[in-house]
């Protein structure tokens, strides 16, 4: 499936920012994002902090260019994306660029990924922190390039950073790639279901801001281990049957042809 060739109306494209229990963050990125003038989407995903609060008094500031869906309880990454994902579908915009909640993400760096998509007119565009590990923990940073090796491997394309939440998404993508995982799983299968498609991926380096003095990492070297070889298990079962469906709807469109 090649790219088509439609620009992008870079003036709809909107910011998605999925965010569980980010209160003390979230505001100053929100604030940091209007200066590009397009809609931001927050996708409270069933936060118990003072998410709500902060959400509820910006959103009464900002009038039309905040919008916020609440989950009603935590449903993991990948739903909030969902969720964003399909808003975005239904609002005529012309793609999303996602964005974490918890301030490491350098909202300055928006602009790289307009300028990049103005340059060369991506499907989708995944920031790459691994030009400046600097800050990055050590288990983080080995987790990040094995688990980006393999996927790169399984997609047929080189993917830089496949953790990355830092993304560019068009529209088409968004439409076309049905999504069967609900957590931080989602986000490595947009990228191989991305790669199968023969979509136009960029990848562009970002910085990571750690907040050094909280961090703690979320990184279970067994647990997660375990996750990621179901993940790439699952991966096999997908490519097979992406490549059997396609194969079946290609015989048939040329069985309608002659």
């Amino acid at each position: 499936m090649k790219s088509e060739t439609i620009r992008i109306d870079l003036l709809k494209i909107a910011i998605l920012i999925p965010s569980y229990n980010e209160c003390k963050y979230i505001g100053d990125v929100i604030k940091k994002c209007l200066k590009y003038n397009l809609d931001i989407i927050v996708i409270n995903d069933g936060s118990t902090d003072n998410t709500d609060s902060v959400l509820k008094e910006l959103k009464e500031s900002l009038e039309n260019k905040l919008t916020v869906i609440n989950h009603e309880i935590n449903q993991g990454k990948g739903e909030a994306l969902k969720t964003g994902f399909n808003y975005v579908i239904n609002n005529n915009h012309s793609g999303v660029i996602t964005i974490d909640a918890d301030g490491q993400h350098d909202v300055d760096e928006i602009q790289n990924f307009l300028d990049e998509i103005e340059k060369s007119n991506p499907d989708l565009i995944v920031g790459s922190r691994f030009n400046n590990t600097k800050g990055m923990p050590y288990i983080r940073r080995f987790v990040n390039y094995f688990t980006s090796w393999i996927i790169s491997g399984i997609a047929g394309k080189k993917i830089a950073d496949v953790q990355s939440g830092y993304r560019f998404l068009n529209l088409k993508v968004l439409k076309n790639i049905k999504l069967e995982t609900k957590n931080f799983d989602t986000e490595p299968e947009i990228l191989l279901k991305a790669g199968w498609s023969d979509y136009h991926i960029k990848n562009i380096p970002i910085k990571t801001i750690y907040h050094l003095d909280e961090f703690k990492s979320h990184v279970n070297p067994v647990k997660d281990t375990i996750k990621f070889f179901k993940l790439v298990f699952k991966s096999f079962v997908w490519k097979k049957r992406f490549f059997e469906e396609k194969k079946s709807a290609k015989k048939v469109f040329s069985e309608n042809s002659n």
